[in-house]
């Protein structure tokens, strides 16, 4: 792998915006997407639905934290999403507990409408949640749950073609707290 610098970067215009609007929930299938220089250029024929969730309040959040060693010669991406989901129900409880069992994809969508693919290796997993009913009648009832991928790159963004593909797989089934 060469590893020689080939760009600058210049200061951006002040149009970026933060948080996520959207996530999707993919089943973990071997190969999944085909992936170029950072970017998701496909997904397979296998993966036949893709589950939406709808992200309204801004304590939703995706990181990545990129680590090198230069004692081992090697690196590692922790990938992670905080999810906060308003109202308890029992079909959402049923579907935590699925999410939790399973290793799926996750294609995070952020308000500035980039698509990215978390776990693109190996999938995800569900390392934490919290289930809260909060001692007054506004606080937060709901579900706060923190997913978890390790991956060697950088989350890869979807192309155009790809996103269109992504939303033409998106469930009708969905959940109606």
């Amino acid at each position: 792998m060469a590893c020689v610098l080939t760009s600058g970067r210049s200061e951006p215009c002040k149009d970026s915006a933060g948080g996520i609007k959207k996530a999707y929930f993919i089943d973990f299938l071997a190969d999944a997407f085909t992936i170029s220089a950072g970017q998701v250029t496909a997904i397979a024929v296998g993966v036949t639905e893709a589950f939406g969730y709808e992200l309204r309040a801004n304590n939703n959040k995706f990181n990545e934290s990129l680590i090198t060693d230069k004692n081992t010669g090697s690196r590692m991406n922790t990938q992670t999403l905080e999810l906060r989901l308003i109202k308890q129900t029992q079909a959402s409880a049923q579907e935590i507990m699925l999410l939790s069992a399973a290793r799926p994809y996750i294609v995070v969508v952020g308000n500035d409408g980039s698509h990215k693919l978390m776990g693109a290796s190996e999938g995800c997993d569900l390392t934490a949640s919290n289930i809260d009913s909060g001692n007054a009648r506004l606080d937060f009832n709901g579900y706060d749950l923190t997913f978890t991928a390790e991956e060697l790159l950088l989350a890869p963004y979807l192309d155009a073609s790809t996103i269109t593909a992504l939303e033409a797989l998106e469930s009708a089934t969905v959940i109606a707290p």
